[in-house]
This record gives C-alpha cells, sequence and structure tokens, in this order.
C-alpha cells in the first residue's frame, strides 16, 4: 500500500516521514522525520553483527504544555549480498540524512535495489502516525486552551529554519507559513506548510510552538 503523508499542512516537497533512494554509485541515502529533535541530540549506529542496517534514535526536549517526545527507528539494506560499510550522518531542523555506503560481500550481475523500509517516500490517502514514535506526541498537531482564553498550538514542519516561519494572529484563528528554503542537495525539493487554527475564544492571546530542529 501507498504510505501516507504524514502532515496535513504539508502542501509541497518530499513527503513520508522517510525516504530511501539508491544512487548511482549505489550508496543510499536516508532522509528521516523527527521533529523536534535537536541537532545534537540523535544517535546512530550500524548493526554489528549483521551490517544491514542503521539503528538511530532521538528525543525532543520537553516543555510545559507537552513533554518529550523519543523516537527509535532502522534504515537499510533488505539483501544478503550486501553489508553497509560506513555512515555519513547529518541531523537539521529536525531531519536526520544518511549517507549510507555499501560493498558487495556476494558477486552477482544484478543491481541490489532491496532497502529497508521498501516505500521510499510516497504518499497515500490517509494521516499515520509516525512510525518510529516510542513516547509522547503522535500527531503532527496539538492545540490546547491556555489560561486567560488563549490557545497553546504546537505543529511540526520538520526541515524549516525556525526564522522561516510566520505566524498570523487575529481574533479567530492562527495562520502559519513555513518554507524550506534551503534545499538539502539530496532532496528533489524543499518543503511548504500552510495552515491555520481557529481559536475557540474570541481572544488573540496565542502561543505556538514549531517542532523543527
Amino acid at each position: 500500500s501507498l504510505y501516507a503523508t504524514n502532515n496535513q499542512f504539508q502542501k509541497a516537497g518530499p513527503k513520508g516521514f522517510i525516504q530511501v533512494k539508491i544512487f548511482e554509485n549505489d550508496n543510499l541515502y536516508v532522509r528521516v522525520d523527527l521533529p523536534g529533535v535537536p541537532d545534537d541530540a540523535v544517535r546512530y549506529r550500524v548493526d554489528e553483527v549483521r551490517k544491514k542496517i542503521v539503528l538511530f534514535s532521538g528525543e525532543t526536549i520537553a516543555n510545559k504544555m507537552e513533554g518529550a517526545r523519543e523516537y527509535s527507528g532502522s534504515a537499510g539494506l533488505g539483501c544478503d549480498c550486501c553489508e553497509i560499510t560506513g555512515v555519513e550522518a547529518k541531523m537539521k531542523h529536525g531531519v536526520l540524512r544518511m549517507i549510507v555506503s555499501r560493498v558487495k560481500v556476494k558477486d552477482h550481475e544484478n543491481k541490489c535495489t532491496l532497502t529497508v523500509p521498501p516505500f521510499t517516500g510516497k504518499s497515500g490517502r490517509y494521516l499515520e502516525d509516525h512510525p518510529f514514535l516510542v513516547k509522547g506526541r503522535k500527531g503532527p498537531f496539538v492545540g490546547e486552551p491556555i489560561a486567560k482564553g488563549g490557545l497553546f498550538f504546537s505543529v511540526d514542519v520538520p526541515g524549516v529554519c525556525g526564522d522561516d516561519v510566520d505566524v498570523l494572529a487575529n481574533e479567530n484563528e492562527v495562520r502559519f507559513y513555513a518554507e524550506v528554503k534551503n534545499v538539502y542537495e539530496h532532496d528533489e525539493s524543499g518543503r511548504v506548510y500552510l495552515g491555520s487554527v481557529n481559536l475557540r475564544t474570541s481572544s488573540s492571546s496565542t502561543c505556538c510552538q514549531r517542532s523543527h530542529g
């Protein structure tokens, strides 16, 4: 089945919580959305026994309105003919990107295209929970009333720099627009997020958090 869009506010750009693609030199490119995880708070390692997958994990910083989120998952090879020889990883604005190098351990003529996971950022009809979330908020959005008639809302915009988020509030709604302006060299394009939140009261007192990096 097709993998669902992971964010109802995403209007353009690469979809899916994770994307795996194969370069011409047979190395893998892996992109994983880990919204809210700081750049220096991600961990990764190659499974030393089988040398087929990269294990990754990370945790967000907890705040008063919502607790921390924790992620744990894996990606890599779905074959028995190759082994991982190295990983170059970079975590930026809530997105982990890895270049995974490999070597053949069984000689054959066919190009190896089996990856874990097999889907590569495809999009389906329904929103799905983050497959690597092991603790904390599941959805990409939360809105909670706060004291004095205000509203706290938090929305995931992975890949977006904090300076590239615009939030406009009036008496009835909060609108936001976020755009990835510096596209990573192996991504097809940047992402664009656009949405609005209706306020439950006539107050325009609103607190906003963007879970990017």
